[in-house]
């Protein structure tokens, strides 16, 4: 199968422009699947995820990469996606992790203008029948109770 029909798209892809930068918004309140902040940094649920427990973390300051970042924004950044980390290990148990930063659409980014980092929780055998022959992923767990998981694992920790 060449193509997933995926309706429910189109109005995300339609409002990208509309909304601005999904970060900015989150970091003014304007989403529901933000984990924590923290003085510098942001970490919340991508609603389109790679796998199951995918966590976006960002500087609040909008920059574009990471020499833009002042020291102590980058230390808090690392500290973010170090606490995410835990938050994910403690809820999910992954075995494995991809940790990384696509900076510019040639190098995949899909939001170029707010620098961010992707956390995606790995297990083996993660990868099935279903990417490989219908190129779609299954994601079995909603939003929703993922982040009130978090949340809950991280009131715990704090």
């Amino acid at each position: 199968m060449d193509k997933l029909w995926a309706p429910w798209r189109i109005k995300y892809i339609r409002n990208i422009k509309k909304k601005g930068c999904i970060f900015c918004s989150a970091r003014a309140g304007k989403n529901n699947y933000v984990v924590f902040k923290t003085e510098h940094s942001i970490a919340m649920l991508n609603i389109y995820p790679y796998n199951n427990g995918h966590i976006l973390v960002s500087p609040l300051r909008h920059v574009r990469s990471l020499e833009q970042l002042k020291d102590i924004e980058a230390l808090d950044l690392f500290k973010a996606i170090k606490r995410a980390q835990k938050l994910l290990a403690k809820t999910l148990r992954p075995q494995g992790y991809n940790i990384g930063i696509n900076l510019s659409r040639s190098a995949g980014a899909g939001i170029t203008g707010h620098l961010h980092v992707h956390i995606v929780p790995r297990w083996v055998g993660d990868t099935n029948f279903m990417p490989a022959l219908a190129g779609a992923k299954v994601i079995s767990q909603s939003l929703e109770e993922l982040c009130k998981q978090l949340k809950n694992a991280q009131s715990k920790t704090d």
